[in-house]
């Protein structure tokens, strides 16, 4: 049995690495605007570059999996974290020099190292999750929200104060480089499958439940994917109201999140997974219809903090159970985990087309059924893992 401080620091371990590309990502898309000046490069240049993130991004996860098989979720974990790093490193070149070749590839390499952490990562916290006897993936899950804002307001310092861009992300390199080194150590040094399965009949009950779990998971990372990308024009191009409220509105969601993720785990301690994620997704429908109703926009302002508390827990729970009693933890994480992928990079741009026909808050409603149909599909995450209380 692990010894309580060596589970405590595997945790806060794993917290830094889900935290670790949300400080890099949001440390670039806060300077985003003054990279394109300085480089001087118009929508369509930026659009190329951005480009790398999303070609780097679905590589790595489309190998996550194989590479966390193959070679342990410590050694995968340690490779993907060296290309976030790499590719932190490349973007303070292209700020320095102001280039588009060097940003595209440091997205590139950056999206490869993201997409390609996360079913280690996330089989390790389903780990955790066995050896504590705790419902923790979705404080994990927390890690990633921190890690954003924390980026997201020291970029926010550095281009209020003025200072360059290289300088400014090649800081953020100097002060993530140690503790990153220091976090992938604390991983258990295993290979292979890292979680116990039963046979086959098992992977068999597993199989054709991992669909409903994609379905689940779906939903819910369609439903985040779409306030990531589109709430604050949402706002203001639906309900009238100026840019600032637009912000303040996400900047809601995105609390309500990292809140309703903290809390994830006492939640789901009372009340069972099946329970929560139904409620969730019956709070975020709420919220995603008082959003495209409400007349009045100070109450849609209101219900994105409904939609953000609604979206926060779904994704971390369907990865958990997708875990569940697994011979092959590593394949099914992946599976779910790609399937949340597709939902966040494809999702939004085409909910951007139907919006373009019939307005934002029209297209919302596409997004609203597809979190509906989590209420009735919530039972799939329900399977009991031992060590894990379901009620």
């Amino acid at each position: 049995m692990s010894h309580p401080a060596d589970l405590r620091r595997r945790w806060v371990a794993l917290f830094f690495l889900f935290g670790l590309p949300g400080v890099v990502l949001s440390s670039w898309v806060t300077r985003t605007p003054a990279f394109r000046d300085a480089a001087g490069t118009d929508v369509l240049g930026m659009g190329l570059i951005l480009l790398g993130l999303s070609i780097g991004s679905m590589a790595g996860i489309l190998l996550s999996a194989h590479l966390t098989r193959r070679w342990g979720a410590r050694r995968a974990v340690l490779a993907s974290s060296t290309a976030i790093l790499l590719g932190a490193a490349l973007l303070a070149l292209a700020g320095a020099l102001a280039l588009g070749v060097p940003a595209f590839l440091g997205l590139l390499c950056f999206g490869w190292g993201m997409g390609a952490s996360e079913v280690g990562i996330n089989t390790e916290g389903a780990r955790l999750e066995v050896d504590t006897g705790k419902p923790l993936l979705s404080t994990l899950h927390a890690g990633f929200s921190i890690g954003t804002v924390l980026g997201a307001a020291v970029g926010f310092a550095m281009d209020a104060g003025g200072v360059p861009l290289g300088v400014h992300l090649g800081g953020v390199l100097l002060v993530l480089l140690a503790p990153a080194v220091l976090a992938v150590r604390a991983l258990p040094a295993r290979t292979g499958p890292t979680l116990e399965g039963g046979g086959s009949g098992a992977r068999d009950r597993v199989d054709r439940r991992i669909v409903l779990i994609g379905v689940v998971v779906l939903g819910m990372a369609f439903g985040e994917g779409t306030a990531n990308d589109w709430l604050p024009l949402v706002m203001v191009d639906g309900h009238g109201v100026d840019a600032a409220v637009g912000a303040l509105a996400y900047l809601g969601f995105a609390a309500a999140m990292a809140a309703g993720r903290f809390a994830g785990p006492a939640a789901i301690m009372r009340f069972g997974r099946v329970a929560v994620l139904r409620a969730c997704a019956v709070l975020a429908v709420t919220g995603l219809l008082l959003v495209v109703a409400s007349p009045v926009p100070a109450f849609a302002v209101g219900a994105a903090l409904i939609w953000g508390i609604g979206a926060s827990v779904g994704f971390p729970i369907a990865i958990s159970a997708a875990a569940d009693g697994a011979a092959d933890p590593e394949r099914r994480v992946g599976q779910v985990v790609t399937t949340g992928y597709l939902a966040f990079l494809v999702g939004p741009p085409l909910l951007g087309t139907l919006g373009d026909v019939i307005g934002l808050r029209g297209a919302i409603v596409v997004v609203l059924v597809m979190v509906a149909v989590v209420v009735v599909v919530a039972g799939s995450v329900g399977a009991p893992r031992a060590g894990v209380r379901e009620s």
